[in-house]
């Protein structure tokens, strides 16, 4: 028997708005410049979809020594002035909440003053209010199931009964350590074989979500191992 889905909780970066490939380009200059010269494959495959902590630690340990408190200073013009030029919502994200019914909410990396600021700046903020949940608020971020399962018990919605949305396989990694539904866009920068796993519909058009939730909430997808749109 199909176990029905009651909430959809959106990653923010790269699923809602179109942040990741600015946000990227940026990170290869801000590390180039400490002396750390990485591919936008690379960066990807070690930060999207984690939190500023860990690119922190990451960095610090890479480079063998401990960064001032105002290391990223000189970068974070660099990152608004890019969002307020650039940033959209991810196409076809907005047709696809106009057609999910059910109830919804944003769960990412970033710090809520980060995820309110993006929101905003595409008009997707109004559609959230009062249901943004950051990893700021929990002991560990993604890939531990720990922001999942915390929005879910906010929302008063059973672990189970939850499906996610996101661009990144350290979040598919949460949703499914979280025994939720994992559903991985690849429209973006992340390859689609790094999204696939059980339990895991990956996808590549927002489009494609309204149906992709209704089957599964139906029972009429193929979730025993992954599948691919």
């Amino acid at each position: 028997m199909a176990v029905p889905i009651e909430l959809v909780i959106f990653d923010c970066d790269g699923v809602l708005v179109d942040s990741e490939r600015l946000g990227v380009r940026i990170d290869q200059q801000l590390l180039a410049d400490l002396g750390w010269s990485l591919t936008e494959t690379e960066i990807v495959h070690r930060f999207v979809g984690r939190s500023a902590a860990h690119f922190r630690a990451e960095i610090e340990s890479h480079l063998g020594r401990t960064l001032p408190d105002d290391w990223e200073e000189p970068y974070l013009p660099l990152y608004a002035e890019a969002f307020e030029r650039e940033l959209e919502a991810v196409p076809g994200v907005i047709s696809a909440l106009d057609a999910i019914s059910g109830p919804t909410c944003v769960a990412s990396s970033g710090p809520h003053s980060k995820i309110r600021h993006t929101l905003g700046l595409t008009g997707l903020l109004p559609r959230f209010e009062g249901r943004i949940f950051s990893a700021t608020e929990v002991a560990h971020g993604k890939p531990a199931p720990d922001l999942f399962l915390h929005a879910a018990e906010r929302m008063g919605v059973p672990p189970e009964r939850c499906a996610v949305v996101e661009d990144s396989r350290f979040g598919v990694a949460a949703a499914r350590a979280a025994g939720m539904r994992a559903f991985g866009y690849s429209g973006g920068l992340t390859p689609p074989d790094w999204l696939e796993g059980d339990d895991t519909v990956v996808f590549d058009d927002m489009a494609l979500l309204p149906g992709l939730l209704e089957a599964a909430g139906s029972g009429t997808d193929a979730l025993g191992s992954s599948g691919s749109f």
